[in-house]
């Protein structure tokens, strides 16, 4: 897959842009707050109709405008496919692949897989469960259509039972059974998903952490889930008192969370910033090479969003190395140093464009051959 051309309207700190694409590899520069990000951001946006950066989808559009749009023209496996999302304030949303409005956005995700790194991934390691809970949901999803539904399907039955668990009247029996026995029956579908995915991708995601470390460290995944107790169902019903008495469902796949070692030991107490980030990046990169064997049968984006910081030369350069490898595909990158740019582009025999972006404005400064 390859995008194109860009097209931007009022999104965030972007006024306008309309930006024709290397097939390769992309390079924005420029100093923190001037709309590197936002370029990135909205290329994310086309993939998965929101921001990562605000939930609230109107507070992307820019200061003292009405509406904004982003448009991205494609080439997916021959074919040209227009999406564009476009907002306006106290309006819904509209997304449109090829002009035409999607009936429903879950049509939509999957069709550009893509995978971002960025400072942000730093909660995986440091914030709560569901942030990695997240990170799984969002592999899944992206290759599995019929997971999201039951993801989805999971979340409401979860949602029902809590507002019964709150409600001063003591629950009818019979139906807070039945919410328990479809969170039953969909969390232990996506049990199964996300013990599969986790199976198959912690060798690939071991690998790459050996090619930047230079094999110094050991990294490891563990999927924990209340699955693993016993027939989902008993395991919900078995503390429905305590459920009840505290106001929310303590135990479902809500609750799964993935263990992240270093040298077996839990890496948010053990790691350095410079171990963090490199388990970061390789988790994001198994990701992208599992998506690609798994996904949509095309080549997911890649996007690097400002991710040498902290990082000694060797790592630096091995990194560099990785992406530069054909297998790859379209990549794009930001850097507030040119020199990294530089260092990545000498390495490469790939066809690049370099972008100068300040105060929201993107120009092109330089293209290879």
């Amino acid at each position: 897959m390859i995008l194109k051309q860009l097209n931007i309207l009022n999104y965030r700190n972007i006024a306008e842009a309309e930006l024709v694409m290397s097939p390769k590899i992309n390079c924005f520069v420029g100093s923190n707050g001037e709309g590197k990000t936002n370029v990135l951001d909205a290329i994310y946006f086309l993939s998965f109709t929101k921001s990562t950066a605000n939930n609230i989808d109107s507070n992307n559009i820019r200061h003292g405008e009405e509406m904004m749009m982003v448009q991205g023209i494609y080439d997916l496996n021959g074919t040209e496919e227009e999406i564009s999302v476009g907002l306006k304030m106290h309006q819904k949303k509209h997304v449109k692949r090829n002009k035409k409005d999607y009936k429903k956005m879950s049509e939509h995700i999957g069709l550009l897989p893509l995978i971002l790194v960025s400072p942000n991934d730093q909660e995986l390691i440091l914030g709560g469960s569901d942030e990695r809970r997240r990170f799984m949901d969002m592999v899944i999803s992206q290759f599995n259509p019929d997971y999201m539904l039951n993801l989805m399907a999971y979340n409401k039955a979860v949602q029902q039972r809590n507002a019964m668990l709150k409600a001063e009247e003591e629950p009818n029996l019979e139906i807070i059974c039945a919410f328990e026995e479809m969170m039953a029956m969909y969390g232990e579908k996506i049990y199964e998903e996300r013990r599969k995915f986790i199976e198959e991708f912690i060798p690939i995601f071991q690998e790459f952490y050996t090619k930047i470390s230079g094999g110094s460290e050991r990294v490891g995944l563990n999927y924990v889930s209340h699955c693993q107790r016993g027939p989902l169902l008993e395991v919900i019903q078995r503390d429905r008192f305590k459920d009840r008495a505290i106001g929310y469902s303590l135990h479902g796949t809500h609750k799964d969370d993935l263990e992240m070692t270093l040298d077996g030991y839990a890496i948010k107490r053990e790691g350095s910033q410079g171990q963090n980030k490199t388990y970061l990046i390789s988790l994001k990169l198994a990701q992208f090479n599992f998506l690609k064997r798994t996904g949509s049968k095309t080549t997911p984006l890649l996007l690097l969003d400002d991710i040498f910081d902290k990082l000694d030369a060797n790592r630096v350069e091995q990194i560099v190395q990785v992406v530069s490898d054909h297998s790859f595909g379209q990549i794009f990158i930001t850097d507030t140093n040119r020199e990294n740019m530089d260092k990545i582009l000498e390495r490469s025999d790939n066809n690049y464009k370099l972008f100068n972006v300040k105060a929201g404005v993107c120009e092109e400064v330089k293209q290879s051959r």
